[in-house]
Order: C-alpha cells, then structure tokens, then sequence
C-alpha cells in the first residue's frame, strides 16, 4: 500500500498511516496531524482507505453452483446464516468475485457499520472500507501474521483472515497449522522470543521473522484494484449531488433565465409572422375574388395557375387551344382532309382526332406533318369508308 493513505483504529483511537511511509502511525486527534491528512486528500496525492477492524468483520471464502450462481446476491445471506449466531437482518453483506462460482464474503453488523461512519464524518471522505487483514501482504501458500499489542492480525487467503486477541489466538492457530495449503509463514512483530511462542509448531518451522508492525507490513502489501469493499449496496458511496448544486447553481439559474428569453423572443416572433400570414392570405383571397367570384378557395395561386395553363397551353401538357391550332394547320394543308370528331383529356393533355382523307397515302403524310411540329402521332386504327379511308389518331406533346 505504498500509494495510499490508511485510518485505521489503535488502542481505541482513530490513527493514519501516511502513504509511502514505515514510521509508526500519527494519531488525528492531533489537530496537526488532520491537516496534514486533509492536504493529502485534497492535493489527491494519494488514496485513502479505511481499515475495518478486523475484529468486526467476518470473512470467508465462498463456492456456490452454477444454478446458485443467478440468484447469489439475494441468497448470499441465507447461505451463511447458519455461521452466525445474531439475526441476518442485523447484519451487512459485501462480497467480491473470485472466480465463475467463487466469491470472498465480508459480513459485520450494520451497528457498526453506523458507528463507524459517525467516527469518520469528520474526516476527508473515503470510499474504501477494507478489513484490515486484507491490507497485509500475502502470496498463495502464505499466512502473514502481525503481532501489535494486544491483538494478531492475520491473513492466510485472497479474502481470507482475522483479528483476534493474543489471549484467544491459540485454538486459532492450531487450526491453521494443520492447513497443507500453508507452505510459509510470514511474522511481523516486535519482540521475537515472546510472539513466536504463540505459534503452533507447525508453523514455526516455515516461518519467516521480520521486525516491523502494521506499517511494516503496509509498505510491502500490492494494490489490489478489486479488493472486498464494504461500502456496497445502502451504505455505496453516492454522488455528491448537493456539492455540485452549490458549485452550478448560479450556472443553472442564468441558463435557465437565458432560455426562457429566448423562448419568449422565439414566441413573439412567432406570433407576429402568424399575423402577418393572416393578413397575407386574405389579401390573395380578395385577389383570387376579383378574378374568380364564385368557388371554393383552398390554394388560390395553384387554382389560378391552372386556369390560366387551361387557356394558353401551359403547365404540363399542352393546352386544348395550342393544340388545335398547330394539328389544324396539319389538316387544313392536306387537300381533301375532313375533322369527323376531336376529344381532349385535360388530365392527359392528349387529343384524339377522327378524320377523313381521300387515301391510305393521305393517313401518312399527315401523322408526318403532325410529327414535324413536335409532336406526336399515333395512328390507333384506319379502314377504308367507300372511296374515303377514316384514320382515328391520338395526338399529344413528345
């Protein structure tokens, strides 16, 4: 843990362990000592980690089925509550994967879990609330053990360890002396000859001595990203959402006055081209009348457009007048030529022409002339009528 800052309890008194650092820990209540803590923080030089006692936190190791694997999290208490003698409603529950059907378990009781947020109100807020045993060094097939006063502190798993007084370590370490995972023993303490006579002697005979304390042990322990953190579900850390509003409020307010404006602008804006289109429409109306009195009026200028398109052969398709003077000067230089019948489809905007000429001859010289002014001529059907021959053709633009 040498990037991170670490509070932890010592002889009933909140303590830090600067990052970095193997002196003895500095107690907060020294006014001093906070501030120095405070800056840390604040200059986000280091990470601050709170260590649970270990004393309170339970911990363990635990495998479940692939079917158990869906519902785990609801389940997790109910799988352990037979390992706890208070009610599983009193107590809180964090965990952390370890595997596809393993996961280490941290349970304490939410009463502490209170007690110790009111302990650190007063200090810069932390997010990671570790038990202390997982903050000691460790390697598989390791069990790191630290005597500090009155109380061992040991780690022998991933998420595997425990705080317990020197008084009641014995029955605790006899059980894991006898544990074949167990390859090295790894002890930090003060006074070799006193705590080693604590140790089964089993685990004599793979231990390492190394004189040191907690912060001895600290400056050798990795980072570990994804360690069990008790700060998970009502007691997760939140956003800090009443800081930020004080911080943008002002920004807030003056966004929100600026929009408005502009809103009002936009609707004043609206409002007067809705005017200035009402009067628009009725002044086309009293135009459209003064040429058109009668009919309903829907879109005058497209109305009127087709009217005039009507009367001089414009718009999309030639126009009946433009139509029949060319095809009559067509029929009128062919000697002999007689109009029968003529119909104009104003949709089309195509002529179909019944006529009569002296001859089969006659048919085709005018379906070429009608060719030759641009337009065109399609013979539908022709048969001959005593000495004449009627022609029916349908006559429209190319």
């Amino acid at each position: 843990m040498r990037d991170s800052a670490v509070i932890r309890w010592l002889e009933g008194e909140l303590v830090w362990y600067p990052p970095g650092s193997s002196a003895p820990p500095r107690r907060l209540s020294d006014e001093a000592e906070l501030e120095q803590l405070r800056t840390i923080v604040a200059a986000r030089r280091a990470p601050l980690i709170y260590a649970a006692p270990g004393a309170d936190v339970t911990l363990r190791e635990l495998g479940f089925t692939a079917q158990e694997k869906r519902h785990i999290g609801k389940s997790l208490p109910f799988l352990l509550e037979d390992e706890f003698a208070a009610d599983i409603d009193t107590l809180h529950f964090a965990s952390r994967p370890l595997g596809k059907l393993r996961m280490g378990v941290a349970v304490c009781e939410h009463e502490r879990m209170v007690e110790w947020q009111e302990a650190l109100s007063g200090l810069p807020a932390t997010n990671q609330w570790i038990p202390e045993p997982l903050l000691l060094p460790w390697q598989p097939g390791e069990l790191c053990i630290v005597f500090e006063g009155a109380d061992i502190v040991a780690r022998h798993g991933l998420c595997s360890g425990f705080t317990v007084e020197r008084a009641l370590a014995g029955p605790v370490l006899e059980a894991l002396a006898v544990d074949p995972a167990i390859a090295s023993v790894i002890v930090y303490g003060e006074q070799q000859e006193r705590d080693v006579e604590l140790l089964p002697a089993a685990l004599r005979e793979k231990m390492q001595w190394r004189t040191g304390d907690f912060s001895a042990a600290l400056m050798l322990a990795e980072e570990d990203r994804h360690a069990l953190n008790l700060r998970q579900g009502a007691y997760g850390a939140k956003l800090p959402l009443d800081i930020w509003w004080r911080q943008w409020r002002v920004a807030a307010a003056l966004f929100g006055l600026a929009f408005a404006l502009q809103l009002a602008a936009t609707y004043a804006e609206y409002s007067a081209l809705k005017a200035d289109n009402l009067v628009l429409r009725q002044q086309i109306e009293t135009a459209y009348r003064t040429a058109v009195p009668q009919g309903a009026v829907v879109d005058p200028e497209k109305q009127l457009q087709r009217q005039l398109d009507t009367l001089r052969g414009g718009g999309s398709g030639a126009g009946f007048l433009s139509l029949m003077e060319r095809i009559g000067r067509v029929i009128q230089s062919e000697s002999g030529a007689q109009l029968a019948s003529i119909n104009f489809n104003d949709k089309t905007g195509d002529v179909r022409l019944n006529l009569v000429v002296p001859d089969f001859r006659a048919v085709e010289s005018i379906r070429t002339r009608l060719g030759a002014t641009g337009l065109s001529a399609e013979m539908e059907n022709s048969n001959a009528q005593g000495s004449a021959v009627r022609a029916r053709f349908r006559v429209s633009e190319k």
